[in-house]
């Protein structure tokens, strides 16, 4: 069972990049009194700027019990994508996160381990899979539906009934119109404007967007 915004801790994050310092500082945000990082890079890696790295995914794994809830914060969608995987056949608790400063209808429906960062706005009957980032500034509107493992960049704009297949990327500052078909595993590259369907494993760039 998830948790959105919950005042419990403490909060173990798997994956100490500099993505994950902005989980940590949003976790600290929604009330996460506790934030304590995971990563396989331990125990070379053993600080994430104001925060631990305490072991490895093992380590995590062996000490389950300990934490209330855990997220990924790992930046490359396959990888987040199968770590989440192995968390959750484990039965650990994974987190959502929605930023006090981003806007989430309450009818917009978030799927677990997804991280809402601060200025974005998720709009009404949205649907976000597992794992999604929603980064700082970008925007979700109306009957949206995310696969699993997106990524929405900072500054990107998805307008109405737009899909975004599983593990898809969508750059930093790009726009999409709406009604938009954007298949699993695509990528579309900052500042694109994406007017027409992207086929499946497909990277597009430019105004328009094409392959």
């Amino acid at each position: 069972m998830s948790n959105i915004n919950g005042k419990l801790g403490p909060l173990a994050i798997l994956g100490a990049s500099g993505h994950g310092k902005v989980v940590a500082d949003c976790a600290e945000s929604c009330g996460w009194d506790e934030v304590v990082f995971f990563d396989d890079r331990w125990p070379e890696c053993c600080i994430n700027s104001h925060w631990p790295v305490v072991g490895d995914t093992a380590a995590l794994l062996a000490s389950a019990g300990d934490y209330q809830g855990v997220l990924v914060a790992i930046g490359d969608n396959a990888a987040r994508a199968q770590k989440l995987a192995l968390l959750r056949d484990a039965g650990l608790p994974l987190t959502t996160l929605i930023h006090p400063a981003a806007t989430v209808s309450e009818y917009a429906t978030i799927g677990p381990g997804t991280v809402v960062f601060a200025g974005a706005v998720v709009n009404v009957d949205a649907r976000l899979g597992v794992g999604c980032i929603i980064n700082t500034g970008a925007t979700v509107d109306h009957d949206c539906q995310l696969g699993d493992a997106v990524h929405i960049s900072p500054g990107a704009h998805l307008a109405g009934g737009v899909q975004v297949g599983r593990q898809a990327w969508i750059g930093i500052g790009a726009s999409v119109k709406q009604q938009i078909v954007i298949g699993a595993h695509a990528m579309v590259g900052a500042g694109a404007a994406v007017v027409d369907n992207v086929a499946e494993g497909a990277l597009v760039v430019g105004v328009p967007a094409k392959s």
